[in-house]
């Protein structure tokens, strides 16, 4: 497999959970469409991917999914093209990228966790020689102090130091789903069985990123970028 630019690539934006511990913010109102700095979660999103040269996206929904449809459209106004992936009932990550997969198309795409925020530029992204997935990981915030992979010499490892956090932002090829059916079911068995062959790059971002899990957090990001 060659190396791959992000920029020739389609995006998924995750954008199917329920967001319970946002509750009573997404009773009535789906996670990605809250609002920080006076605009959706989600368009933060779409604007940096199409800035980085990505205009064809898909969105999955479930939870209130007809809004964000309504919200968003086809995508013209904000000069991209967008598809969706209704899933009716959440079909976890895993299993709402693989239902995505005839949208995303035979080449690798990248992945985007629509409940978090971040200045990380997707265009920096490659999928190297016979990678199966690209992460980018994070220092350890607070509230998950204890990481999620460990990162040595561009390889992502299920254990080791020094271990950081995924940010929820990836560069998949489809292959990685090769075994899958379809239904309900994580991501993160794929990934580490993808680990464990050392076939999964990564990079750590030391910008900015906010995993916006709570309403603390989504109103710490709505400060910060009120104060630009």
């Amino acid at each position: 497999m060659d190396s791959v630019v992000v920029r020739t690539m389609k995006a998924m934006i995750l954008a199917a959970g329920r967001g319970n511990r946002m509750r009573p913010l997404t009773d009535h109102t789906p996670k990605p469409l809250l609002q920080a700095g006076g605009r959706p979660l989600i368009l933060y999103h779409i604007e940096r991917l199409a800035a980085a040269g990505i205009r064809d996206l898909v969105i999955n929904h479930a939870h209130l999914g007809a809004q964000i449809e309504s919200a968003l459209g086809d995508g013209s106004a904000f000069k991209v093209r967008i598809h969706y992936s209704a899933e009716g009932k959440a079909l976890e990550t895993g299993g709402g990228i693989f239902k995505a997969l005839p949208l995303l198309g035979p080449d690798p795409f990248l992945v985007i966790n629509g409940d978090v925020w971040s200045d990380c530029d997707p265009s920096d992204l490659r999928l190297e020689d016979d990678d199966l997935a690209s992460l980018v990981l994070v220092d350890n915030p607070p509230h998950h102090p204890a990481g999620d992979f460990a990162l040595t010499n561009g390889r992502v490892l299920p254990e080791g130091r020094p271990r950081y956090t995924f940010s929820g932002i990836g560069l998949y090829h489809p292959a990685l789903f090769r075994d899958c059916t379809r239904g309900s079911f994580p991501l993160a068995p794929l990934l580490r069985r993808a680990m464990s062959e050392r076939r999964v790059g990564g990079r750590r971002h030391q910008g900015r990123w906010f995993d916006i899990g709570t309403p603390e957090r989504l109103a710490a990001l709505d400060r910060l970028l009120r104060r630009g």
